[in-house]
């Protein structure tokens, strides 16, 4: 089992070293074929159908999420799905979307109704990591609710994905949140967002799955789905196989996002923390953007390490998701900007 395990890998480093691209006094990579006649040849104990499944998974595991192996052939398109509205410090609002489908406008437009219903809403922030979809003709709808003009946003193979506007409820430019499980539908939603200046993408960078999608039947009674037409923004930029790069990059390891992703606030430390040791000296949280801007305008006084000082009350639970954080405060610091009074005209200060 080992040995299998060995032969998988070997087969996905080479096959994604075939999809590099090389310098010139970088050798050449070895064939597919070339290897894998000479571990026929030459490896012991395996059998030719062990060799060809793990040749099959190796070089499908090195190309997705572009080529996938499927039971089924022409999945449904699933539903919209958003899993989570809320506030976050009071007055952010949050809407974490799992699945880019039908119906999704309502969904936010009943999610904004809701949060908007009970007080004040600074801003709002889009979560689409570790989400996907494959309508991509929502998107146009769900563009509408923040871009006011008709206008064309998408090329889906031929079909053009235009701006409906019929409810903008968004005046102010939306944090959307992704990372390398944001495919399909919702990487060219954040995309086509960003691309119409109505969205700040932060977090890591995408899938790079954006595409029309193909089923191919195979003799196992398979089906092999190839990622084919990229999608492409209404300026003709491909959105796959490139990935989608953030505006905000905010690294974060896998294992950590994961876990900060089911709970913002978690406070046991994360794999990256516990492998950078225990011996770690607990320190107060460092202001963020908001706080300090805050403190300036209310002539807060700061301490010794740069926090702001406030009077003694109940602790406030501290958001420890790292792009959720970022997010927060990009937005709590605008509405601070936003609403400080500004200089007249005559005063000394104003200069035309």
């Amino acid at each position: 089992m080992r040995r299998l395990a060995f032969t998988v890998a070997l087969l996905t480093v080479l096959a994604a070293a075939s999809l590099e691209v090389c310098g010139d006094s970088a050798p050449a990579a070895p064939t597919f074929d070339e290897v894998l006649g000479l571990l026929r040849q030459h490896l012991s104990g395996f059998s030719p159908e062990q060799l060809d499944r793990a040749a099959v998974e190796g070089l499908i595991g090195a190309l997705h999420p572009r080529v996938m192996l499927v039971t089924n052939a022409a999945a449904p398109v699933l539903p919209a799905q958003l899993d989570q509205a809320r506030v976050f410090e009071d007055n952010v609002g949050y809407l974490r979307v799992a699945t880019v489908g039908a119906g999704l406008k309502a969904l936010l437009v009943e999610a904004h109704r809701e949060l908007t219903r009970t007080g004040h809403i600074v801003g709002m922030v889009f979560d689409l990591r570790y989400a996907g979809g494959e309508d991509y003709a929502v998107i146009g709808e769900v563009a509408g609710l923040l871009v006011k003009a008709p206008a064309p946003l998408l090329d889906v193979d031929g079909q053009v994905i235009r701006v409906q506007t019929t409810d903008t409820l968004w005046e102010l430019p939306v944090p959307v949140l992704v990372n390398r499980q944001t495919t399909g539908a919702a990487e060219a939603l954040a995309a086509a967002l960003r691309f119409k200046g109505v969205a700040l993408i932060l977090g890591n960078e995408t899938a790079g799955a954006a595409a029309r999608w193909r089923d191919y039947p195979l003799a196992s009674g398979q089906f092999l789905r190839i990622a084919g037409a990229p999608v492409k923004l209404a300026n003709g930029t491909p959105l796959s196989p490139q990935r989608l790069q953030p505006d905000i990059a905010v690294t974060v390891d896998a294992a950590d996002e994961r876990l900060f992703f089911d709970d913002p606030y978690r406070e046991a430390p994360t794999p990256a923390e516990m492998a950078a040791g225990t011996n770690r000296v607990t320190r107060r949280p460092r202001p963020n953007e908001a706080d300090l801007v805050r403190a300036r305008r209310e002539g807060l006084p700061l301490d010794a390490e740069g926090v702001v000082t406030r009077e003694t009350g109940p602790a406030r639970p501290v958001l420890r998701d790292p792009v959720l954080a970022r997010a927060v405060d990009l937005l709590k610091s605008l509405a601070i900007i936003r609403d400080a009074p500004r200089a007249p005209a005559s005063s000394p200060g104003f200069r035309r």
